[in-house]
């Protein structure tokens, strides 16, 4: 803390950007607000990345794809899936628990993120268990945990069983009518990503529009801890996923946060930066009058 109050309170400091928790990027947030400069802070934080699987989906490979996403770095991946909501389908309950079953915990970085894991067990612990994984090894080593429960239940309790609990675990919210999902997302909290799983576009039609509002990155027929440093990427999402919903903090955009923009007009050639002068020495690929050149 004594480190982060000297760095975002730093005169010299333009910007601040912080990967962490809601709590931790509120403080980080506390300490700009003091400064007599305000200064943009770009800060990713909760994401609990809902994962809809619809009555059209292929249940060929699902179970596995969301018990290895689950457990990829022993869960502790912002775009980890800590929601699923799927069909009240006892086969797939099944297959989903067998899945889990057979995965392995791990290690997690620090005893405070292992801490933190199990206080968001406990917080789930009123749920029904769906199946638990084999017990990690090392130090702060902590176990693959999943629960269960309908989706009136669920939507009972928002937003607290919507929290983000840090590691790799999840809640399966069963439903019996995808009609009533709409309006059950709408109340979900912002995130990196959104996933749904479906053959049928039609029937996905009003799933889409509700997690269009609520992540940054939408998915089809895949999971989400797949993140790539490309032209394409985004990395960002409504509150509290991310401060600046409007940025990427992982790909090559991701630097455009960090630019500072300034217009020349009517200036000296001699003046201008060489990027912007009208010989191009650096040979840079750029605009004029808004036409590639």
């Amino acid at each position: 803390m004594d480190a982060g109050r000297r760095l975002a309170g730093h005169p010299a400091v333009a910007a601040v950007g912080f990967t962490g928790s809601i709590p931790g990027g509120k403080a980080v947030q506390a300490l700009i607000d003091e400064r007599p400069d305000p200064i943009p802070f770009y800060g990713e934080l909760g994401s609990v990345n809902p994962v809809v699987v619809l009555p059209s989906a292929r249940r060929e490979g699902l179970a596995q794809g969301f018990a290895a996403s689950l457990t990829l770095g022993t869960g502790q991946f912002c775009t980890n899936p800590g929601l699923l909501f799927v069909p009240d389908d006892v086969e797939l309950l099944t297959s989903l628990a067998e899945a889990v079953a057979a995965t392995t915990g791990g290690a997690m970085l620090t005893e405070r993120i292992r801490d933190g894991f199990l206080h968001g067990l406990a917080r789930l612990g009123k749920l029904t268990p769906l199946a638990e994984g084999w017990a990690g090894e090392g130090a702060f080593a902590v176990t693959p945990q999943v629960f269960t429960t309908d989706l009136a239940t669920f939507a009972a309790d928002l937003p607290a069983l919507a929290e983000e609990c840090f590691g790799p675990a999840a809640v399966v919210v069963t439903y019996t009518d995808p009609a009533e999902l709409p309006a059950v997302l709408d109340r979900l909290e912002g995130s990196l990503t959104a996933t749904v799983h479906a053959t049928d576009p039609e029937e996905a039609r009003e799933i889409a529009g509700a997690l269009l509002r609520k992540a940054g990155r939408l998915i089809w027929n895949g999971w989400p801890t797949g993140v790539a440093v490309r032209w394409a990427m985004h990395h960002g999402g409504p509150w509290p996923a991310s401060t600046a919903a409007a940025h990427t903090s992982v790909g090559a955009a991701a630097i455009r946060r960090w630019l500072v923009p300034t217009a020349y007009q009517d200036w000296p050639a001699e003046l201008l930066p060489l990027e912007l002068r009208e010989d191009n020495p650096l040979g840079i690929p750029r605009r004029v009058d808004g036409v590639p050149a």
